[in-house]
């Protein structure tokens, strides 16, 4: 036998690959054929240039796909041309892709007034387009798809069958005459007469608010430069300071308001088109993103966003407007009631966003699953990993048990762990009502059955009131296996070596909010030893009261108020307050902290962040989670680096117990100077945690140290750790692929799992 036979796995449905191999096939003049199956792609190859079609095949792949592993075999391959087959059926162990921005191709369709598409909004090809939330199964065929109810026309059907067109089995392929139409409604849900795209942006531009229904899910649109707007878009949503991302049409015209680097725009530019964190520019678009220093920015990634900006530049017809400046500028906020799921349907939108919305753009082509957007930052590193990433795999150094992991409670995903790869599904949010618990179990149900997998063992976080944790356990008397808690700082940094593959004995710094500890205690600022599945405590911050329990985690002036009275400091809480906070009364706290009433303590370094913001005059209460550390990192890039504090930390306890009070009595002098204090802050605790790690887990030069939890979302406090471990020849290991917050806990609670199952 001559011929060859490829099993190829990875991301190779769905994206044009059977189609380039009948291409790149065809071009050498080989023989055989090619089909998708359960396990990926397979190809039957021969002929005389059988080697350059296996060197070459890797190295031009579609603007989509992947290979994640290539076996080959002998074969005889019968002498009959070059054929794509229909798919075969089996065990199913690929992924369906992620949605993907639109493509330069499908650009120039929709740009060209004697083309099928022009200006049509669901204009899409095997490069670009939805994939997984138009999904209801794999295989990712079109019958398994929210477009089996648009059958194609004859010119659909045509580009849909033939191998050279780009559009060949391109699942959610249609135009004008065949596929899904746009509608403008009222806030009553009565159709508005006129071109829905010219309409809408008549009715952005006059300041009111847009119910947008895009990928995965509705976006609330408004004019960025209106204030007004904003103010009112944040108003009905209940959202008080929480930032807004904003949408522009290219990089040129964001520039006034955030600094777009090269790998800022890679990131905005790339077929996931995230909301890319950026330093703001001079320029401020009042109530959009206040008293933080980064802006989420983002591009159009769908035709009906596009065409919005078509229709301000005047409809242009080809693609050079695409590179200019517009004044065009758009909040573009998930579409929910205060802390809701995503909006999804046309009737739920008119139902939950009643109040909100003043219109409705939407259409008839069905969201199987609701994704939101992912947010990232330069790096790249994960903010919230969703459309775009998700459910493309976390390969995994391993096999093992299929296992599900059900994550925390707030920032919640859940993960999936099927042979060596890791899914990680898109953000479900904070299960703080009912809805949201209902979205986890849509997502649940959603990741079990596009996997096709029953798994083996389930994990969850320790606390047993977590709505997570719960579900985990009747999941796991319902299929009838174990049911497994897990650390929840543990699986912070079990995440980090489920991504980089580390298998040996490792330190790790969970550097979080709060989480329960297995003694029972509020972790979050922890030096983890990790051997497999087991876990040791060796070392912690040193505790912090928090007067009045969760409370204080929102108002980090109590924060302060305690950090001064555990450092033996609390003769000067009375002039200090006087200065910063006035309307505060600390006597209440004082005499609580005194008789240690209803103040649990912590080790958590957030809440030594929200001290340091309470003491520098930054924030007194907060309206989102981590709102003043937040402030307080952005204040510390703006002043830039400083030299740490000497004697600004301590050692206690033989080296286990890092004690940041010492900082405390210049952070209450450099009150009038918050941006150098901040930074005087970062500086001291990067050099504490880096001193502290190297002592107590004894590292030496080529050693590694993970960090992960929500805190490593700091790039200040990241990038000063990175230098000290740096000069002491140490590798500092990040979250990459998956959030270092409660986003990726479900990872790490998974991984953590097998290695206790595997392990025995």
């Amino acid at each position: 036998m001559t011929g060859r036979l490829l099993r190829i796995q990875g991301l190779v449905q769905g994206v044009g690959f059977r189609p380039y191999v009948w291409r790149l096939a065809s071009e050498l003049g080989l023989r055989g054929w090619v089909r998708n199956d359960a396990a990926g792609v397979v190809v039957a190859i021969d002929g005389e240039n059988v080697s350059i079609f296996v060197e070459r095949l890797p190295i031009e792949l579609p603007r989509l796909a992947r290979i994640d592993a290539i076996e080959i075999e002998s074969a005889e391959v019968p002498d009959a041309g070059f054929a794509i087959l229909d798919s075969a059926a089996g065990e199913v162990r690929t992924a369906i892709g992620p949605d993907a921005a639109l493509c330069p191709e499908c650009i120039a369709d929709l740009c060209n007034p004697q083309g099928r598409r022009w200006r049509y909004a669901f204009t899409t090809c095997t490069h670009c387009g939805p994939r997984y939330t138009v999904s209801r199964k794999i295989p990712y065929d079109r019958a398994h798809t929210s477009l089996a109810a648009f059958p194609l026309c004859a010119p659909c059907a045509g580009e849909y069958a033939y191998p050279a067109d780009r559009r060949f089995h391109a699942e959610t392929t249609c135009c004008p005459d065949c596929g899904p139409q746009l509608s403008l409604l009222d806030a009553d849900g009565l159709p508005l007469d006129g071109d829905p795209i010219a309409a809408t942006l008549q009715l952005l531009r006059a300041g009111r608010i847009v119910a947008i229904k895009g990928l995965g899910g509705f976006h609330l649109a408004c004019d960025a430069r209106n204030a007004d707007a904003v103010a009112a878009l944040r108003e009905r949503k209940q959202r008080e300071e929480k930032p807004f991302a904003v949408m522009g049409l290219n990089a040129l015209s964001l520039a006034a308001y955030a600094r777009i680097g090269d790998a800022e725009q890679a990131l905005l530019a790339s077929t996931a088109a995230p909301i890319v964190l950026c330093p703001k520019a001079a320029a401020e678009l009042p109530g959009v993103a206040p008293k933080l220093a980064w802006l989420g920015a983002m591009l159009p990634a769908t035709p009906v966003h596009l065409l919005l900006w078509h229709e301000a530049a005047g409809r242009p017809a080809g693609t050079a407007w695409l590179a200019e400046h517009s004044d065009l500028l758009l909040v573009m906020t998930s579409a929910n009631p205060y802390g809701e799921p995503l909006v999804i349907g046309n009737d739920e939108a008119l139902a939950r966003l009643v109040g909100i919305a003043d219109a409705y753009l939407v259409h008839n082509r069905d969201i199987v699953i609701r994704c939101d957007d992912s947010v990232v930052r330069a790096g790249p590193a994960f903010v919230r990993r969703a459309r775009g990433y998700v459910p493309v795999p976390i390969p995994l150094a391993d096999d093992g048990p299929t296992v599900l992991a059900l994550g925390g409670y707030l920032k919640n995903t859940v993960c999936v762990l099927k042979g060596r790869q890791a899914f990680l599904s898109q953000h479900i949010g904070g299960l703080d009502n009912v809805a949201a618990m209902g979205f986890l179990d849509e997502v649940v149900g959603h990741m079990l059955d596009i996997l096709e997998v029953k798994p083996a063992l389930i994990a969850h976080d320790l606390h047993p009131d977590f709505p997570s944790s719960q579900l985990a356990l009747r999941l796991a008397e319902e299929l009838g296996v174990p049911a497994l808690a897990i650390g929840h700082h543990q699986a912070h940094i079990a995440a980090i070596c489920a991504e980089h593959g580390v298998n040996e004995p490792i330190f790790g710094l969970a550097l979080d909010g709060v989480g329960l500890g297995p003694d029972g205690a509020a972790w979050g600022g922890e030096l983890l030893h990790l051997a497999g599945g087991a876990c040791q405590r060796i070392g912690h911050l040193q505790p912090l009261a928090m007067p009045g329990g969760d409370r204080a985690a929102k108002e980090p002036w109590r924060m302060a108020v305690a950090a001064l009275h555990g450092a033996g400091l609390g003769y000067r809480v009375g002039a200090w307050i006087e200065q910063c906070w006035p309307q505060r009364d600390p006597g209440p706290l004082l005499t609580m902290l005194a008789r240690n009433l209803r103040c649990p303590p912590t080790t958590s370094l957030g809440r030594w962040f929200d001290a340091a913001a309470g003491l520098l005059g930054v924030r007194d209460a907060m309206y989102f989670e981590g709102q003043a550390a937040m402030e307080l990192e952005g204040l510390a890039a703006g002043h830039g680096p400083v030299e740490p504090l000497a004697g600004g930390y301590a050692l206690r306890d033989n080296g286990r117990v890092l004690d940041l009070s010492p900082i405390l009595p210049s952070l209450i002098e450099c009150r009038d100077a918050a941006a150098y204090g901040a930074s005087l802050f970062h500086a001291t605790l990067a050099a504490g945690l880096a001193e502290w790690a190297i002592a107590v887990g004894q590292l030496r030069p080529g050693a590694r140290l993970a960090v992960g939890g929500g805190c490593a979302m700091n790039a200040v406090l990241m990038a000063a750790l990175r230098q000290h471990l740096a000069a002491a020849g140490l590798d500092l290991l990040e979250a990459r692929q998956a959030p270092p917050n409660d986003g990726g806990l479900a990872l790490g609670q998974a991984w953590v799992a097998r290695r206790l199952a595997t392990d025995g």
